[in-house]
């Protein structure tokens, strides 16, 4: 929501060396005469602004932001006692376009640039994190707004009812679900902000709050471009929403943490390394038991992760989308570091003679033979692009 910056500092300058005959009263005349200029421009802008919007439209947009337009967005700026460039910054980051002096604005967006200006002035943010925090802001809520209205509305909607249009239906339905919606955003924020705080808390270190030990999982649709040419847009739709729902219910249920997806694949990431073998593995059992789904692989790495904003990044990240890529239809592919951590956790042997003499040392000493999760095979070394030589294991399930 950009604009020139004209009129945007309106401090009184002294006179410079090359106009010393100008006083400090006729310099703040002009500051002034310019701020006059740019609100009069923004008033002619903003008046004619408005003539260009459906009345309904409009009535829904007052609906949900709970006001009506008031502000261009350097009369924002100007009552939140922010500058002009730094509310440019905060709007950006919250993915909101340029919309020039049009008169576009409520009071909430004026609250909110007091709210994030307030929390650099007291020290609780610097300038840089709080534009990051309307950043995360933005696109996670850009997202979610674009599915309610694309899914979730347009279901309610449709058809409409006779003689109306959609958006006049809309309207009552937006007014009863608003605040429901609301309170339920608000729930489930803070219950992921507290595991979230949780888990941060935990942390040895603070190093370790940054760049932490995960397990890190991608899990792709094989073939799903071949899909896209067979398929009808409508039923694409649905094997994908099918696909990412199963996928997170799974990765939730046990204990993962689904940091994205990407339609055909989904990356998620886990603290214990025996926890995404588990999911990785009921993932791939789960879709094999699906007649309507394609084959599935999966590629998991262990190591050292760095988090920013929701997502990760780093070697590790890099190392598990390259095991995918490799991994044989229906099957899951794992680090050499990720094993080393399930044979020492003791949620997979060694090797299998390994686990031949643990049993009949067991069974000589009248004991239970151990029990394994889980089952590693070596696989021949190979180069992968970036990353020099690694050695994969395939992982399966192991009943005894």
């Amino acid at each position: 929501m950009t604009v020139d910056d004209t009129g945007s500092d309106t401090g009184a300058h002294p006179a410079s060396d090359g106009e010393p005959g100008r006083s400090a009263d006729s310099v703040a005349d002009a500051s002034a005469a310019r701020v006059g200029r740019a609100e009069a421009h923004a008033r002619m802008d903003a008046d004619d602004s408005d003539d260009d919007h459906d009345p309904l439209a409009l009535r829904l947009e007052q609906l949900i932001l709970g006001a009506e337009r008031r502000y261009t967005p350097f009369q924002a700026a100007r009552s939140a006692g922010v500058s002009m460039d730094l509310a440019s910054r905060f709007w950006r980051a919250m993915g909101f376009a340029d919309i020039g002096q049009a008169r576009a604005l409520t009071e909430a967006d004026v609250l909110a640039l007091r709210r994030l200006a307030g929390l650099v002035e007291a020290g609780l943010l610097s300038e840089a994190m709080a534009i990051q925090v309307a950043r995360s802001t933005g696109q996670t809520t850009a997202r979610l707004a674009e599915w309610q209205i694309d899914s979730f509305l347009e279901g309610l909607t449709e058809p409409p009812e006779p003689g109306m249009t959609r958006t006049e239906v809309t309207y009552p339905l937006v007014e009863l679900l608003l605040p429901e919606l609301e309170e339920f955003l608000v729930y489930v924020w803070r219950r992921q902000l507290a595991a979230a705080t949780g888990r941060v808390v935990q942390a040895a270190d603070d190093e370790e709050m940054v760049d932490r030990r995960l397990a890190v999982a991608f899990a792709d649709l094989v073939g799903f471009t071949r899909l896209t040419r067979r398929m009808e847009e409508e039923e694409l739709g649905e094997l994908v929403e099918a696909f990412e729902t199963t996928c997170a219910d799974l990765v939730a249920a046990h204990g993962g943490r689904l940091i994205k997806t990407l339609g055909d694949e989904v990356l998620y990431a886990a603290d214990d390394p025996g926890i995404a073998a588990e999911i990785a593995l009921r993932l791939i059992e789960t879709m094999a038991n699906d007649e309507t789904m394609p084959e599935l692989r999966v590629g998991i790495a262990f190591g050292t992760v760095t988090t920013r904003m929701g997502d990760v990044f780093g070697a590790t990240v890099n190392l598990a989308s390259r095991l995918t890529s490799i991994a044989p239809r229906d099957a899951v592919l794992v680090d050499s570091a990720l094993a080393e951590e399930l044979t020492r956790t003791g949620d997979a042997p060694a090797s299998e003679a390994e686990a031949a003499e643990a049993a009949a040392a067991a069974e000589k000493e009248g004991e239970e033979p151990p029990t394994y999760r889980f089952a590693l095979q070596p696989m021949w070394q190979r180069p992968v692009r970036g990353l020099g030589v690694v050695e994969p294991w395939l992982l399966n399930r192991r009943g005894g």
